[in-house]
Order: structure tokens, then sequence, then C-alpha cells
């Protein structure tokens, strides 16, 4: 029996403008997380974090990591096993890029490793679809690429993984401040127009046939939103400046990436540096720290591998 594992899970950029709670994508940034079985009662739990924002991770039961973990094993009805989780984090929290998801997907393919892998992806996919609410980050994160995602009529997802050219180039500039996806989602209206509906419908498939076919007019036309992003702008500050120095540098577009604060430009390969310094710079210029990295798409998802025994 496997005793210990470990598991590496993508960051993702969730709606991608127009494909509100069912597009996302998975980048080249990562959390890893190690379980290790215990020779101890049933449901004990030790959990220890390093790396970034680790001091604000909880290391009780509550932590996101063991109760995608735990809901594992109950799913399944079986006895939670003693366990110890080690965390290394490189995804920030609470910016956008899928923090919360690492941890579910980490905590379900932690478990189903140690159980020597009886459920398949598509198991794994409605669990974790299950524990997030939505599949948008939680889908790319499990398998990789881009990736649309519809729920059907008996609630079972469909999954289309969309092609991403490969001159287009994801260029995130993440700020020093946090925007919580409860409060992202305050602020959206209850229902929407026929002509709001229309215009995010023939956005989304425009933006589909751009990723694919590396068509830059297309995106550019193809990144409008209106069902999330003209109300969330509203909480952060500085939106409009940073896009404006993206587009003038080269971006196709600009987007908030999954609920905020993190925005997601995407760039032709040859401009991509040229756009991260100058959202860097815009951002700075208004007075608010950020980090900015040239990214690219992870195509393969989270992946496991055995912990080798010195």
């Amino acid at each position: 029996m496997t005793t210990s594992v470990w598991v590496t899970v993508p960051a993702t950029t969730a709606n991608i403008g127009p494909g509100f709670d069912c597009l996302g994508a998975a980048l080249t940034l990562y959390n890893r997380f190690r379980f290790n079985l215990l020779d101890q009662a049933p449901g004990d739990v030790a959990i220890e974090v390093q790396g970034l924002d680790a001091g604000r991770v909880v290391t009780d039961r509550s932590n996101l990591a063991y109760k995608a973990f735990a809901s594992y094993f109950h799913r399944r009805g079986l006895v939670v096993p003693a366990v110890a989780i080690a965390i290394d984090l490189d995804v920030p929290l609470a910016r956008g890029l899928g923090s919360s998801s690492t941890a579910i997907v980490g905590g379900l393919l932690g478990a189903n490793a140690l159980c020597e892998d009886p459920l398949d992806l598509a198991a794994l996919v409605e669990m974790a679809i299950a524990i997030e609410g939505h599949p948008d980050n939680v889908v790319p994160a499990l398998v990789g690429g881009c990736q649309l995602a519809v729920a059907n009529d008996s609630g079972s997802p469909t999954l289309c993984p969309i092609p991403w050219h490969k001159e287009i180039v994801p260029v995130v500039a993440i700020p020093d401040f946090e925007l919580s996806t409860v409060a992202a989602r305050q602020v959206l209206p209850s229902t929407y127009s026929r002509a709001d509906a229309i215009f995010n419908a023939a956005h989304l498939g425009l933006l589909l046939r751009g990723l694919a076919m590396g068509r830059g007019d297309w995106l550019q036309a193809a990144m409008g939103d209106r069902i999330h992003q003209p109300y969330r702008q509203t909480l952060i500050p500085g939106y409009d400046t940073v896009a404006r120095a993206a587009a003038d540098t080269g971006a196709y577009g600009l987007v908030i990436s999954g609920a905020g604060p993190t925005l997601l430009a995407l760039a032709p390969a040859q401009k991509a540096p040229q756009v991260c310094n100058a959202m860097a710079t815009a951002w700075q210029q208004v007075g608010q720290s950020v980090k900015t990295r040239v990214l690219a798409l992870e195509t393969q998802g989270a992946s496991v591998s055995p912990v080798a025994i010195a």
C-alpha cells in the first residue's frame, strides 16, 4: 500500500472574460502537497505549511486540503486515516488564481493515490466540483489546459478541452491586496437582460475560436463581458490604468482573473515581456504594490508522484 505521495497542482485563471463560471485555464504556477499516512488514531492530522502566505493558512481540520482529503473517504464510506500533510505554496491566497482549487484537488488526489487510485478522473472531477461549487477552476487544475465545463440536466459535467494557440501568452499582474470570492459575487446583479446574455454568448464563441486560431484581432473583440467584469472592476483600484498600459504595449486584451484582483492579459509571445513590465509600472504609478509574471498554459494538470524513501 502507498503510504506517502506528493501532489503538484497548478494555479488557474477562470472566466477569461465572457466565460463566467464555465471557462478556465491552468497556468505554470504551482502548490505542492505531501500526504503521509500515520500509524495513529483515525482522524488524527498534522499539517505544516511553508512558502507564500504560509502563516495565514490554518493547520487544523478546517484546512481546505485536509477537508477535501477527508471528504474523499466520507464519500466512499471509509474511515479517514491519520495523515500528516506538508504544503508548499507558490500560488497567492485570495487573488483569483485558484488557490482554493489547488487545495481541493490536492486533497482529493492525495487520498485517491493513498488508496491505490480506485476512482477515475470523471469521479474525481465530480467530487471536486461538489466541494468547490463550480467547475471553472477545479477542472483545469485537475486535467490541465484550457477547459470549458458544461453542466448537463442531470447535473453531471461535460468537459470540453479548448485549443490554446502557442503564440498566445498569459501575463498576470498580482496586486498586494486581496479580494474574496464572496465579496466579488455580492456585487453581481441577480438578473441580466436578454441583450447582455446574447452579448456574452457571442463573445464566448469568438473567444474560443480566437484562442484556438491565435487570432489576435478576434481576441481583441472577444474579451468583453457584461456578466461580472463591469461590476467587479469597481473593487479593483487601478484597473483602467493597467488595462490601458497592457493594450498600449500590444496585449490583445485584459480581464479579471477569476474573482480578482489579479489581472490577466493575453499577449503575443514576442510582446509578453513588454506587457508584463507595463502592467507593473502602471499599477505602481497609482500607488499599488504588484508582482507581474509571464506564464504559460500548463497542459498536464495536477500530478501525483510517490515520495522517495532515503
